[in-house]
């Protein structure tokens, strides 16, 4: 059955800005901008300036399907907006249970180099997307650190890694090795 109108209300933080233009969206905040295109998704997008400003979604005339978008970018602004007021940090470990997993970190960050994994002399690369930075931890032994403000492009950047150090040709149940996300947060801690 097709409602008639659904809509969802997200409002926006002080310090951060949101424009609409064309449903592009664009989130500018105290660690940068952000903007994402959902011209894709047939819905209205508002923006009510004003003492509590916020974006309002509505979707006239909508299908299940349809009307589940309205949540999909709400959550998609509503990490936009987590991504320019804190930021994403994911935390991984490599596991090795003989062969020491070598992870090398080039290009400022903007690069890992994987290698001796299960023994092998293959060398793994993987190019960080934009906007995302790779340290190791200082605290912890075989820790990797993924920084920055797109959620999307630091999760597809640990899933790289992760991807690239797969087990293959072997039992997966007793070949544990591989560099897996430990730990998701955020960079600036709440007070």
């Amino acid at each position: 059955m097709r409602d008639v109108l659904q809509t969802e209300e997200l409002v926006i933080p002080e310090g951060v800005t949101v424009a609409l233009k064309a449903r592009i969206i664009t989130v500018t905040g105290p660690r940068g901008t952000l903007t994402k295109n959902v011209q894709h998704v047939n819905m209205d997008i508002r923006l009510a300036k004003g003492r509590d400003s916020k974006v309002t979604l509505a979707v006239w005339q909508g299908g299940r399907k349809h009307v589940a978008c309205l949540r999909t970018i709400k959550s998609l602004i509503s990490n936009m907006i987590n991504g320019v007021t804190k930021g994403f940090r994911y935390k991984m470990r490599a596991v090795y249970a003989h062969f020491p997993i070598n992870c090398i970190i080039q290009d400022d960050g903007h690069a890992v180099e994987i290698r001796n994994f299960l023994g092998e002399k293959t060398v793994r690369h993987v190019n960080m997307l934009n906007g995302v930075v790779i340290t190791e931890s200082k605290a912890q032994k075989d820790e990797l650190i993924l920084e920055g403000n797109d959620i999307d492009m630091v999760s597809q950047s640990a899933a790289s890694i992760h991807g690239i150090c797969r087990v293959r040709n072997k039992d997966i149940r007793k070949f544990l090795d591989g560099i897996y996300v430990s730990n998701k947060g955020v960079i600036v801690e709440e007070d």
